[in-house]
This record gives C-alpha cells, sequence and structure tokens, in this order.
C-alpha cells in the first residue's frame, strides 16, 4: 500500500474488517528535503526509522514527523498511541483509555500502572485493547511482528516476538490473555505476521538450539542444517556449535544452525485454537530485503518498523 509518500503492508484478510486499521510498516519514505538523514548515527537512509525510544535534537523531531506521516497515511492520526520498551519477554498488557493523552496499562498478573503521553513506557512485548480510539504498536528490525484480532469481539492485539520471547511462548501468551480479557475464542482469531528475518538468513547458536529442544516437543521442525560450505563443522556439530556471541548470534566463519521464527509462531499459534488458514504471512526476509526494511542482523546499527492495530 502506498499514500503521501509513505509504503506499508496490509494483511488482505484483515483489511477486510471495516473497523479495523492495521499496517506493518516499510523504510520505504519519498518525502522532498528528507535525504539520507542518519536518525540512528549511521550515515545510510534510516529517515523512516519509527523508533518510539527516546532520542535527542533533531533526530527526535525527524522521528516525530516520521511517526505521524506514517499515521495520517493510514488514516489514524487521531488515534492515541500505545507502546513498549520492548525486552524480549512474555509480559503482555491491556490498555485502555482515560482520557486525552492517558493510557492505562494493565499488565497480566499485576498491579495496573497510569502511563502518561509523556511518561516512560511499560516493559513488555505485547499488548491488546478492545477500546476503539487507541493504536497498539511494536517495532521491530528482524524480530517477528504478529498482530491478532477477533473479529466477534472487535478486540485486537500487537506481539513482538523474537527467539527469547517464542521460547517463553509470547504468542500462545497473548491469545490466552485475549481470552481471559474479551472472551476471544481462538478458532475465530485472525493473525497476521509481518516482514522478518526469516531461516534463509538467521543463523542462531548451541544454546538456542538447546534451549528450544528442552522447551518443544517439534523443535527439530524449527532448525535447519548449515549451509554446504560448512559441511566439515556440521558434521561435528549436527545443528550445534559454540557461539563467541551473544545467545542468538552466529559466529563468524563457523558453522549454524537456522531458525524458522515462523514456523515457531504457526505452531504456537495452532496449540492454543487458531486455524491454519487464518493463520496469514507477509513472506519477506528482512535480513534479504534491506531495500524495504530495517536488519539489524545484516545492518547493525539501523532502524525500525512499526506494526500497528487499533479499533476504529
Amino acid at each position: 500500500m502506498a499514500s503521501g509518500g509513505v509504503e506499508w503492508l496490509e494483511c488482505d484478510v484483515l483489511s477486510r474488517i471495516r473497523w479495523l486499521r492495521h499496517a506493518f510498516s516499510t523504510r520505504v519514505l519519498h518525502r522532498a528535503g528528507t535525504g539520507n538523514v542518519p536518525l540512528t548515527g549511521q550515515d545510510t537512509s534510516l529517515a523512516t526509522s519509527l523508533n518510539l525510544g527516546y532520542v535527542e535534537g533533531e533526530r527526535r523531531t525527524r522521528i516525530k514527523e516520521n511517526r505521524q506521516l506514517f499515521f495520517d497515511s493510514l488514516g489514524v492520526g487521531t488515534l492515541a498511541l500505545a507502546g513498549l520498551r520492548q525486552i524480549h519477554s512474555s509480559l503482555v498488557h491491556q490498555v485502555r483509555s482515560e482520557g486525552v493523552g492517558l493510557l492505562h496499562y494493565n499488565p497480566s498478573g499485576c498491579t495496573p500502572a497510569r502511563v502518561g503521553s509523556q511518561n516512560r513506557l511499560p516493559s513488555g512485548d505485547a499488548l491488546l485493547t478492545d477500546q476503539p480510539g487507541i493504536l497498539l504498536s511494536v517495532q521491530t528490525a528482524d524480530c517477528l511482528p504478529i498482530l491478532l484480532v477477533d473479529p466477534a469481539r472487535r478486540a485486537v492485539a500487537a506481539v513482538h516476538a523474537g527467539w527469547r520471547g517464542l521460547l517463553q511462548r509470547i504468542a500462545e501468551k497473548a491469545v490466552g490473555e485475549m481470552q481471559r480479557a474479551f472472551h476471544s475464542r481462538p478458532e475465530e482469531l485472525r493473525a497476521a505476521i509481518g516482514p522478518s528475518i526469516r531461516a534463509c538468513c538467521y543463523e542462531v547458536g548451541q544454546e538456542v538450539v538447546e534451549a528450544y529442544r528442552g522447551r518443544f516437543t517439534r523443535s527439530e521442525g524449527y532448525f535447519t542444517a548449515p549451509p554446504a560450505g560448512d559441511a566439515a563443522n556440521a558434521s561435528r556439530y549436527p545443528l550445534l556449535f559454540l557461539s563467541a556471541r551473544p545467545p542468538g548470534q552466529g559466529p563468524d566463519g563457523a558453522a549454524a544452525a537456522r531458525l524458522d521464527l515462523v514456523a515457531v509462531t504457526r505452531d504456537q499459534l495452532q496449540n492454543v485454537g487458531l486455524r491454519s488458514r487464518y493463520i496469514c504471512v507477509a513472506d519477506f526476509c528482512t535480513a534479504c530485503r534491506t531495500d524495504l526494511f530495517f536488519s539489524h542482523r545484516k545492518e547493525g546499527l539501523t532502524g525500525r518498523m512499526m506494526a500497528v492495530v487499533g479499533v476504529v
């Protein structure tokens, strides 16, 4: 989709729901005078970074302008924006509006906390609401953005899912919280999985493979063998290797298992009752398509895309 110089993705199944607005942003922005603006310290085309974090000066102004342009293009510029300080967890927050500029975040199983527009965002990795006028958002630059929609109860959720969050079953927990909060029926839910790093590019370390093997009975289906060029290492360490980088990061020149985050997510959603025909996947790898998307694994310091969903 494109409007006002902004390009984004929509899920066809969700686009048929009239009261719903949703989008997965790209890095494509054609705006006069934008140029190659180094929003995150790199002199690359990061002018469409939609980062909700705290930056200073001109960068903060440009990010705010880019976000507003994105929202206006979607027709959601007047909705209250809900976001999170994402920490690769399984923490879920229900969001409600309590007046202009004030959102109420209710962490599942925790004491509610009120967060105003100028205050620190709560930590977590999933948001849900059934209240009109709120735009839920998560940010990604390789991790999976997942949007969940309950057409019957007009409830929505936005989920940020990396390998750590999926290991903690963040997708399953988000569905469970929709059941608890809104009495959603999983078989009626629609799920849209946005662009992310895919198995073709996502190399992970031994600790990740072992963690998944210890948690999921079908974990072998989530990993593929290293490339043919690493056959010598692969024969010694099939799907396993010792990583010198932080967990989830493949080392330079070593054999690596490749993790399929989409397969993990599909299994989690289907395990809690979603129908396979209602699970839609955007067929884009962020590491392969840095012309369209930001990729932390491919680019290092880079911008962020934003996935949004709301009831209008």
